[in-house]
């Protein structure tokens, strides 16, 4: 039956319960029209299927799954199509369950290294984070089964998540934190979008018309379904006017009442509820397409987990080429970990895993007996135990290497709380100070979802940044050490010296219900870059068993147009003796430095496979957003004519290459000037100009101030009287400029500024 036909027979009471859950996971069914409910259920990086006591805080126990690289390691490789990959497999195992929305991928920007969910997003960069989630989405998507990119927006914190106002300035909401939902959406083309529970600038995300329909349906086209977060439903009424389409999950029937009686008492129409009905059909009925898809072989999916995973191992240090180990080396592994891996955050993205390594075993595989195995410490421990200590530093005097494996406990990163501090356990940290007197070739492994500080890096020779790996995570990281797979994997976040040089340090959770993001669009390396601050290790930054160098840059042009669009290609020659793979990335500085701007900001990125002594070209396109900021006055990204610098590098520290390039806007500025619209913002607009120097002569010569500063005064007066606004012109002549003239001359520049 057509979803029109549907909905002419659909009474007022079906639609109202049509628009919340049946239960937990399940959408409401209409037994007698045929319309079915659908199963929508967690990812993002596994199926969380509970088929008993349902939850959205991971506590119960699901299905057997496969447990892939969560999104913090997900980004560190850089490879799209890896993630779309990924996306395809989670696609078939949903299918093998009969799931027909896998709740994912988390696209919220790491506005704070303390963020204890961080380890479901992908970047502090929006650019990467939403090209990311675009593959994510259309990998899964391809299968047949739907994401729900998530959570939308500005959701940066557990503390106080359910209520917390996140107070954004326009120009960062848009630049930051839309942006990296954007291209997702746009181009991805979810089959839904989740709100979040948060406050954004007063309004719940559920219930924020500015977000769910002036931005996401009328700017950006969007034309699937939203879906709240597991309980997000505020004002029911005021969330299905404002765009909110689904709740989940199930009210009991409370909210479908408060909707039924809203449109009975005139205060919305059935059309209105029509609109949400409609997309929920529209919903079924993609989902009953069901292309063919292959069987689910949990090995092969393992396999293709560990593909994954080893492409987002990091090495950050290298020193003396401590890696890759020898299979004939005596190593000596330390850690907890080593035997309990973490292999993802806590909370509603939890999975069960089909199968489970451990680096102890995946070692031994390839050192055999070579590998010798001491706890040292457990995960969580803040002291050493004298006898566990005894025992590491013996395996320590024995081995050639030794290789600490190192991280947080799961305790210090889950849903719903948030970190007090960047600190590992403090028996970790003695660790490496006592293995140190006793063997100098210490290799530090860090399993860990976000950030952490390193004071010990100066004391150690290695450091690989393993992030949470997912099942298969341990023998990915087994290749990596023992040198059968090149780590390739980069930094899509920046790992700080210390906690106080981070951009929302002091504004961070905020205070009672409402946090401000007063560091702007200044979110990660665009903060370290433009206050020159040193962090730990830069964002990109990621090391190499080989060596890449980059020859040339070249641009199809020298001078574009806004509307054109700007080739770049970049030489990358394998200069070493092993094939491994560069992520070349490409950065836009603006050399105007009229408008306040991040010293960089990435716009394109493209990850090359190089044999020995293979040189590849890098491509990139950029358009008018790669070179645009968001004017908050004319409500559009607007480019700033002038000179623009590409950079090109191995990370946001490393820039190789650059070349300067000029972009001319072709926006039409429309202005509005009044009384307190300064001499200098008159004279910066060119049409205006003319009228601007005018004026200004005349407040020079009328208004009885003394300009005379010695040799600069004509220069001094200039900058001074730029300052003044227009109404400055009646004050300071004593009215002989008068009101009449004040409001004549207004009147003639707003023509002007409106074009």
């Amino acid at each position: 039956m057509a979803i029109e036909e549907l909905l002419g027979q659909l009474t007022l009471e079906e639609k109202c319960s049509l628009l919340s859950g049946s239960a937990f996971w399940y959408t409401q069914a209409v037994e007698r029209l045929g319309i079915r409910k659908l199963m929508l259920t967690d990812g993002p990086h596994g199926l969380r299927k509970q088929v008993e006591n349902a939850d959205h805080l991971g506590l119960n126990k699901s299905v057997p799954a496969t447990c892939f690289p969560p999104a913090a390691a997900l980004a560190a490789s850089w490879n799209e199509e890896l993630i779309y990959e990924m996306g395809e497999a989670l696609g078939i195992e949903c299918r093998a369950e009969n799931v027909d929305v896998l709740l994912g991928p988390g696209a919220n920007i790491k506005r704070s290294p303390l963020c204890g969910r961080n380890f479901e997003y992908f970047s502090e960069d929006p650019y990467l984070s939403s090209r990311l989630a675009k593959a994510h989405i259309t990998g899964l998507q391809s299968k047949g089964v739907g994401a729900s990119i998530k959570h939308f927006a500005a959701n940066n914190q557990e503390t106080r998540r359910l209520t917390i106002n996140a107070k954004v300035d326009e120009r960062t909401l848009r630049e930051i934190y839309l942006a990296s939902f954007e291209t997702a959406i746009k181009e991805g083309k979810p089959w839904t979008v989740m709100c979040a529970y948060n406050r954004l600038n007063g309004e719940f995300g559920s219930e924020n018309k500015k977000v769910l329909n002036d931005v996401l349906r009328d700017e950006w086209a969007y034309e699937g379904l939203v879906v709240t977060d597991w309980g997000a439903t505020n004002d029911r009424v005021k969330g299905l006017e404002a765009g909110q389409d689904l709740e989940m999950p199930s009210s009991g029937g409370v909210n479908d009442r408060a909707v039924l009686e809203a449109v009975q008492e005139g205060k919305i129409t059935e059309a209105q509820v029509d609109v949400s009905v409609r997309r929920l059909l529209e919903l079924i009925a993609k989902a009953d397409e069901k292309p063919p898809v292959e069987p689910f072989v949990p090995k092969t999916h393992h396999e293709l987990a560990q593909k994954i995973a080893s492409e987002c191992i990091v090495l950050l240090k290298n020193e003396e080429q401590q890696l890759p180990l020898a299979k004939t080396e005596k190593i000596a592994l330390i850690g907890e970990f080593a035997v309990k891996s973490r292999i993802q955050g806590g909370g509603s993205s939890h999975i069960n895993p089909t199968f489970l390594d451990t680096l102890l075993e995946e070692m031994q595989k390839r050192g055999g007996d070579a590998v010798l195995y001491e706890k040292g410490f457990s995960v969580d421990a803040e002291s050493l135990d004298e006898a566990e200590l005894e025992r590491a530093i013996a395996a320590a005097k024995a081995a050639d290497k030794v290789v600490l494996c190192m991280g947080l406990p799961e305790s210090y990163e889950t849903e719903g709380l948030d970190r007090k501090h960047l600190n590992l356990p403090g028996a970790q940290l003695e660790m490496i100070r006592v293995l140190k007197q006793y063997n100098p070739n210490l290799i530090v492994v860090l399993n860990n979802g976000a950030p952490v500080v390193m004071p010990f890096e100066d004391d150690v020779k290695a450091i690989v940044e393993g992030y949470l790996l997912g099942q298969a995570g341990s023998g990915a990281m087994a290749s990596i050490l023992y040198g059968e797979v090149n780590p390739s994997g980069k930094l899509a976040e920046t790992f700080p010296m210390r906690l106080e040089d981070t951009p929302a340090y002091l504004n961070f959770p905020g205070e009672g219900y409402q946090v401000e993001y007063r560091e702007g669009v200044f979110v990660g390396y665009r903060h370290y870059d433009s206050k020159k601050i040193r962090p730990q290790f830069a964002f990109g930054e990621g090391l190499s068993y080989t060596t890449f160098s980059y020859g040339s840059i070249e641009t199809d042009q020298e001078s574009i147009l806004d509307t054109d669009q700007l080739r770049v290609k970049v030489r990358v020659t394998n200069t070493g003796k092993r094939a491994g793979k560069e992520t070349v990335q490409l950065y836009v500085h603006d050399c105007q430095n009229e408008i306040i701007r991040p010293e960089k900001e990435l716009k394109g990125f493209v990850k090359l496979s190089l044999e020995p002594g293979e040189t590849k070209t890098a491509e990139f396109v950029l358009n008018k957003r790669s070179f645009a900021y968001y004017d908050v006055e004319q409500k559009d990204f607007l480019v700033q004519s002038g000179q623009f610098e590409i950079l090109v590098g191995a990370s946001s520290r490393d820039i190789r290459l650059k070349k300067t390039v000029t972009v001319t806007s072709t926006a039409k500025i429309h202005k509005h000037f009044h009384a307190n619209t300064t001499f200098g913002e008159l004279y910066a607009y060119l049409p205006t100009r003319p009228i601007a120097e005018e004026r200004m002569d005349y407040f020079k010569r009328e208004s009885g101030i003394d300009f005379e500063m010695g040799e600069n005064a004509e220069d001094f007066a200039f900058r001074v009287i730029c300052d003044f606004p227009l109404k400055t012109l009646v004050t300071f002549t004593e009215g002989r400029y008068s009101r009449k003239q004040l409001a004549e001359l207004l009147e003639q520049v707003n023509k002007i500024g409106e074009g």
